[in-house]
């Protein structure tokens, strides 16, 4: 059988069976930048490294997106909306119902940390005149007092059981700024108008309602949640100086390791006594990626913390990324621990079932 080609291109037998065209693909191929694998690399990427890149265009091009219209609603004259935005997608996560048990244990790990959140805060604010160490009040209570919820679930769901990652439900109260208004202004160390604790208050209020009267809401905004960090991250760096960050750096890793190294002791030990395993209390050891929004959002509600706001900010980002970076190490020791402790414990069920293998378990533990 011959090939020929005929005038109009098309290849054909010398029977008349018209061949279809030989393919070619000379389409290029497409040149893949990993931006997004880049950022989550980083221990709360979204929300640090936006962060960053608004501190840096605040601090050498402050007017560059201060041309009016949409791109000036990117700036940080637009975090008050975003703002806004975020805190009810956060709401809309909020469930009224949960099991008696992952609610008792819960909200003991809530009144664990923003206990003792509230007491090294007051404590400072008492004895040291409101800072220690270069970490102010505000400091201390934003990052000690607000767990990663991201992290908490993801440490939960791979090295716990349900009941963890149930225990979220309740801690999710710490997220935003309004628990952290209320103990300031319980404490005297506040001055913020009623309204203005509304006006926080309201966004979240409103997104658990329609959160929790249909499911179909609360997973559309619960699951954007992400989306808005990122927008909320640049425009609140575009109101911080990249100065400060010198100033905070350093108290912040600190910070960082005291948040560690403090509520990761105490949530453990609260956990266990509420019947966990003590895995929960152990991932509850971080601070919230977004709790960096909380100081700016107190100065806002009352000025007298506008000076120190910025400083603060700085140091609970450092304590974002060094608890990001310790609280699964010491989720996983916790593990091995739990992990340790059940096989002992099948062991010796096995040698009550089965007295005559106990010289072989003698054998093991000599």
């Amino acid at each position: 059988m011959e090939f020929v080609g005929g005038i109009d291109g098309v290849c054909r037998t010398t029977a008349g069976v018209r061949l279809a065209p030989p393919i070619h693909n000379n389409k290029p191929e497409e040149v893949a930048v990993k931006i997004m694998q880049a950022i989550n690399k980083v221990p709360g990427g979204l929300m640090v490294v936006p962060l960053f890149l608004g501190m840096v265009v605040n601090t050498f091009f402050p007017n560059l997106l201060k041309i009016g219209g949409f791109t000036e609603a990117l700036s940080g004259a637009g975090y008050p909306t975003v703002l806004g935005m975020y805190l009810f997608t956060v709401g809309t996560k909020m469930q009224f119902s949960a099991a008696p048990r992952m609610m008792k244990r819960g909200f003991g790990l809530l009144f664990a940390k923003v206990g003792v959140a509230t007491l090294i805060a007051l404590a400072v604010a008492k004895f040291f005149g409101g800072e220690v160490f270069g970490l102010s009040t505000l400091a201390l209570l934003v990052a000690l007092g607000d767990t990663n919820g991201g992290m908490f679930l993801a440490l939960t769901s791979a090295m716990g059981d349900e009941d963890d990652v149930g225990t979220y439900v309740p801690q999710s109260v710490e997220t935003g700024p309004f628990l952290t208004m209320i103990i300031l202004v319980g404490a005297g160390l506040a001055n913020i108008p009623w309204l203005s604790m509304v006006s926080v208050v309201a966004p979240i209020v409103v997104g658990a309602i329609l959160g929790n009267l249909d499911k179909d809401v609360r997973e559309f905004f619960g699951s954007r949640e992400a989306l808005i960090v990122p927008f909320m991250a640049f425009t609140l760096g575009q109101n911080i100086n990249l100065t400060n960050v010198i100033t905070g750096g350093l108290s912040g890793i600190g910070l960082g390791i005291l948040t560690l190294v403090v509520t990761g002791t105490v949530c453990i030990f609260v956990d266990k006594l509420l019947g966990g395993t003590g895995i929960a209390g152990a991932a509850a050891s971080s601070t919230a990626g977004n709790s960096a929004a909380v100081p700016p959002a107190i100065a806002a509600a009352d000025h007298s913390y506008a000076a120190i706001a910025p400083v603060a900010t700085v140091q609970v980002a450092a304590s974002v990324i060094v608890t990001a970076v310790l609280t699964p190490l010491l989720t996983a020791w916790m593990y091995r621990k739990v992990q340790k402790k059940t096989e002992t414990k099948t062991v010796v069920q096995e040698l009550h079932e089965h007295p005559v293998q106990g010289t072989l378990y003698e054998q093991a533990k000599s």
